[in-house]
């Protein structure tokens, strides 16, 4: 059995891996070639080149860390289940009048979780080209699939979006290092804020593993769902935080050290939420807004949201299941719960309604 004395290349995808002459025989009377990994190895992610325009517009991280009110945008929908543009449009130009610095697009408010990657990067690409000028957009590309967050990264920032939202695997859960490697495949690709939502995931992404993953330039900030303990830890050490939690993000903002809030809220009263976050310490204001965020989150966000966008008149009353409206009675109290803050703090210019149960599209295929 002769050894080959000439070098090999096996190449898999965009990765080639050197074959030593040690590992490769050549067979009598065969032209078959065996190979033998001398070690298990982990390749460095490939990533797509971007073109110069690209390349050009992109947005630093230091440019997100300084957001302070980010609203995780409501996306609405036509009768059909298609996305109603005009609709999301003229939400899109509320925030911005009224003061947010950033939009999530596609996230759990967005529905993400209920839209094709096609449609995601889409309506990331579109909020880009149509508002990118004037808010910053940051793209919920995360998956529980590192191919799949890896992908539609790619994507997000070729459409030109100017900061990546990524959550932990969930469902299928990993290790601390398998969460460190997560992370890191898509780090490298820009502005990157990493989303901790324990009552989603079911999995906390601890101290240890955000402060090894601050040591990469892309780590704008973690959006912090643990409460404003765990808030404190991070600023206490120089590492960009936003609350996560409505209710918590007065006191995270004005005793925690917090830079600010993703908010729910804001969809609604993006006013108040700017005064708020902006306006110095105002506990007044966040008692007054109390009722308000209890009631949008007395079923799992966004069931709250899309019933009082639809009750105020703004977007269609069409929900994509498995998504329904909130019963008679809540709905009634979103109307006196208007009342009391003021409809003029509140976005749209009707009137709120209280829709009855025919009102309501329930979109299961689309």
């Amino acid at each position: 059995m002769a050894l080959l004395k000439t070098s090999t290349t096996l190449s898999f995808r965009a990765t080639a891996f050197p074959l030593l002459p040690s590992d490769v025989t050549h067979a009598p009377n065969t032209r078959k070639l065996h190979w033998k990994p001398t070690q298990a190895a982990l390749t460095s992610s490939f990533h797509l080149p971007m073109r110069s325009f690209e390349a050009k517009n992109r947005t630093s991280t230091d440019d997100i860390k300084c957001l302070r009110l980010i609203t995780a945008i409501k996306t609405p929908y036509l009768p059909d289940g298609r996305f109603d543009l005009e609709a999301y449009d003229t939400l899109v130009n509320l925030q911005i009048e009224n003061g947010a610095e950033g939009v999530i697009v596609g996230g759990t408010t967005g529905e993400g979780q209920l839209m094709s990657w096609d449609e995601h990067i889409m309506l990331i690409g579109h909020t880009v080209n149509c508002f990118g000028a004037k808010i910053k957009v940051i793209g919920n590309t995360g998956s529980n699939s590192t191919r799949e967050a890896i992908h539609a990264t790619e994507q997000g920032f070729g459409v030109g979006m100017h900061a990546a939202l990524h959550i932990n695997p969930y469902y299928g859960k990993t290790s601390l290092n398998g969460l460190i490697s997560h992370f890191n495949t898509v780090l490298p690709m820009g502005p990157t804020i990493i989303y901790n939502v324990p009552s989603r995931t079911s999995q906390d992404i601890p101290p240890q593993v955000i402060q090894t993953l601050a040591q990469s330039a892309s780590l704008a900030g973690v959006k912090e769902c643990m409460g404003n303990d765990r808030v404190k830890q991070y600023t206490d050490n120089g590492i960009v935080v936003w609350s996560g939690n409505d209710d918590q993000c007065h006191d995270a903002r004005w005793s925690y050290g917090a830079m600010g809030v993703i908010s729910v809220t804001s969809n609604l009263v993006p006013g108040l939420m700017r005064e708020l976050i902006f306006g110095g310490e105002n506990p007044a204001l966040n008692s007054k807004l109390m009722p308000l965020i209890e009631w949008l989150f007395c079923e799992p966000n966004p069931i709250g949201l899309n019933t009082a966008l639809a009750q105020l008149g703004v977007v269609r009353p069409v929900f994509r299941l498995p998504y329904v409206p909130l019963p008679l009675k809540k709905r009634m109290e979103f109307v006196n719960l208007v009342k009391d803050i003021g409809r003029e703090q509140f976005i749209g210019d009707k009137d709120v309604e209280v829709l009855d149960d025919n009102d309501f599209i329930l979109i299961g295929r689309h």
